[in-house]
């Protein structure tokens, strides 16, 4: 444990440290993010890139505490363009295919480094084979990192969202990769969780400011990242399922919306107000309570996926199968599937 703490409080005051002078230099190169449309929740203008505190404490982390092989340089190098294509787009704005790009080049550049999904394992089959992807694993490595870089993106409305559960999913792959004995992973999901905590209490409501897409995008990416190093990468029987428990708020609500939007006729970029978070604002819970709620559910998740993630049996696949039912139903509840919202639904 030593090994982990030492790398997270590190991490954790480096970005404290750091993000206040990322608060001064954001306006003066126009990372300024002005509210433009009801969607946004907050009504003045807040300085963005936050992000960058978190990439200083996370990469100064990783050329202390790992050794410098092919797949780190590729992850700090797949991370560094991430972080670049979210400067960009919090201070100039970029297209969305300009978006998957930077990402298909960072996913491509890590995936050279040995950073891929080399195998699924089969929970219903007696002696748990193991089925090697071959070259099926690269365009499905390609699919994950580039979905989750995504996600935690759309979850990041509301002060301290997309920081707490960024840190509470990196504490879990944490645990997880403690338990599979993947300490170099466990390292770097620890300096992870360690930056969001430096940054969060700059971000939570009332948040002095955002981590924008430069934050969003890069922690989604790094997460991706954990998931197959530390995860993906054992032979449990629940390795495939482990990442999407653990990251279950922001793939779950990322899920819902695009089904959302098929189902109105929209385009599955299209912005609304149908969010998890947007759903729970609608009923009358404060900002605060919004983001600790789904805190909670993160954290669940979380705890969850420890207790699993070393087993292999197919019992283990059917519990995991009875918490996503849950997780649909609870969905339906709050209207998860409707793109109906009251006007008033961020009034507040």
């Amino acid at each position: 444990m030593e090994t982990i703490w030492i790398p997270f409080v590190v991490a954790a005051v480096i970005a404290f440290a750091a993000t206040p002078f990322v608060i001064r230099l954001a306006p003066k190169i126009g990372a300024i993010d002005i509210p433009k449309d009801d969607r946004r929740v907050h009504k003045d203008p807040m300085p963005l890139i936050g992000g960058v505190a978190m990439y200083l404490a996370i990469v100064v982390g990783m050329f202390v505490f790992l050794p410098k092989t092919k797949d780190f340089m590729s992850i700090f190098v797949g991370a560094t363009i991430i972080l670049i294509s979210g400067l960009k787009d919090d201070i100039e704005g970029t297209t969305p295919k300009e978006k998957l790009f930077y990402q298909l080049l960072a996913a491509g550049i890590v995936i050279w480094g040995g950073v891929q999904v080399d195998f699924i394992t089969n929970p219903f089959t007696d002696g748990n084979p193991i089925l090697y992807l071959s070259w099926i694993g690269i365009p499905l490595t390609l699919f994950w990192i580039v979905g989750i870089t995504n996600t935690l993106n759309l979850i990041d409305g509301l002060d301290g969202l997309a920081g707490g559960v960024a840190l509470i999913s990196a504490l879990s792959f944490t645990f997880v990769a403690l338990k599979l004995e993947m300490n170099e992973i466990a390292i770097l999901a620890a300096l992870v969780s360690g930056a969001c905590l430096g940054f969060l209490p700059f971000n939570f409501n009332p948040a002095k400011i955002f981590m924008g897409d430069t934050g969003a995008l890069f922690l989604g990416f790094m997460l991706a990242i954990i998931s197959i190093e530390g995860v993906m990468k054992s032979v449990a029987t629940i390795a495939m399922l482990v990442p999407i428990i653990i990251l279950g708020v922001p793939i779950f609500d990322t899920t819902f919306a695009i089904f959302r939007r098929l189902l109105s006729g929209q385009s599955i970029m299209a912005a609304d107000k149908s969010h998890l978070h947007h759903r729970l604002l609608e009923r009358g819970f404060s900002q605060k309570k919004t983001v600790l709620i789904l805190y909670g559910i993160s954290g669940v998740f979380g705890l969850f996926a420890v207790l699993v993630s070393k087993a292999n049996s197919s019992q283990a696949v059917y519990l995991s199968a009875v918490m996503f039912v849950i997780a649909i139903i609870f969905a339906k509840k709050l209207g998860l599937f409707s793109s109906k919202a009251r006007k008033e639904d961020l009034d507040r």
